[in-house]
C-alpha cells in the first residue's frame, strides 16, 4: 500500500520536466509500454506509469530504512553530482558521485582493504602525523589520501555490502548495475527512452538529464528514506 505522504502529483513532474524523453530515433523498444506520445520529435513519458512506479520505489526504500538497512545512491555525470552527494548526506545514504571503480562491489575485499588504508590515513592527517613526516614521504600520502577522497569518499563509512542501489542514468552507471546484478543487490532505476527497463527491480521513467527531473525523483526517495530512518529509530 501506498504511503500518503509521498503525495507525487503530475503537475509537479511536468513542470520538472520528467516527462521529456529523447529523440525518437533514440530509443529502445522496450521502453514502448512507459511513452505516451510523440511530440517534435521527442517521446514523452506517460506519468501516470512514472507515479505509479516512483511510489514504488519509495514503499520499497521506507521499508528497507525503517529496518535498518543500508543505501548507495550512484550518478557520476558531472552536472548531477553534488546533487547525489547532497542526496544521499541528507539521507545518511551511501554515494558514488565521480567515477565508478570497476569492482567496486564484485570485488569487495580489494574495496574493503583500500576503505580502510583511506581511514587510515585521514587519521593520520587528523592527529597531524602527516606533517612529522620527511616532505617527500607526506606528499605521496597526501597525494593518495586526495585520491581516495575523490573516488571513494562518499562510502569512506561503508562496511559491507549495500542493501539497495539507487541508479540515477542507467546507461551512465551500466557497470554499477551489472554489479548489482551480479550479486543479487536490489536496483532502482532512473530509466529515459533509450533504456531497457527490465534490469531494475523498480525502473522509473523519467528525464534523466534535466537536473529538475532528477532532484525530484531524488527528493521523493530521500524524504521517504528519511521517513524510515525515524521510525526505525523510534521503535529502536
Amino acid at each position: 500500500m501506498a504511503k500518503k505522504y509521498w503525495n507525487i502529483t503530475l503537475e509537479e513532474m511536468m513542470e520538472a520536466g520528467v516527462h521529456f524523453g529523447h529523440g525518437t530515433r533514440k530509443w529502445n523498444p522496450r521502453m514502448a509500454s512507459y511513452i505516451s506520445a510523440k511530440r517534435k520529435g521527442i517521446h514523452i513519458t506517460n506519468l501516470t506509469r512514472t507515479a505509479r512506479f516512483l511510489s514504488e520505489a519509495c514503499d520499497l526504500v521506507f521499508d528497507a530504512a525503517s529496518r535498518g538497512k543500508q543505501f548507495l545512491i550512484v550518478g557520476t555525470k558531472n552536472k548531477v553530482a553534488d546533487l547525489v552527494a547532497r542526496a544521499a548526506i541528507r539521507a545518511r545514504c551511501h554515494y558514488v558521485n565521480n567515477k565508478w571503480l570497476g569492482g567496486m562491489l564484485t570485488n569487495w575485499y580489494t574495496t574493503e582493504t583500500r576503505l580502510h588504508k583511506f581511514r587510515d590515513l585521514r587519521t593520520e592527517q587528523k592527529t597531524g602525523r602527516l606533517n612529522r613526516l620527511p616532505k617527500r614521504d607526506a606528499a605521496m600520502l597526501k597525494r593518495q589520501l586526495s585520491h581516495l577522497e575523490t573516488y571513494l569518499g562518499g562510502i569512506k563509512y561503508m562496511t559491507g555490502l549495500p542493501d539497495i542501489v539507487i541508479i540515477v542514468d542507467q546507461q551512465e552507471e551500466y557497470t554499477a548495475l551489472r554489479e548489482c546484478i551480479t550479486l543479487g543487490i536490489p536496483t532502482i532505476c532512473l530509466i529515459d527512452t533509450n533504456c531497457d527497463p527490465d534490469l531494475s527491480d523498480i525502473s522509473i521513467p523519467a528525464n534523466d538529464d534535466a537536473i529538475a527531473s532528477i532532484r525530484l525523483i531524488l527528493n521523493k526517495l530521500v524524504f521517504a528514506i528519511c521517513e524510515g530512518r525515524s521510525s526505525y529509530i523510534r521503535n529502536s
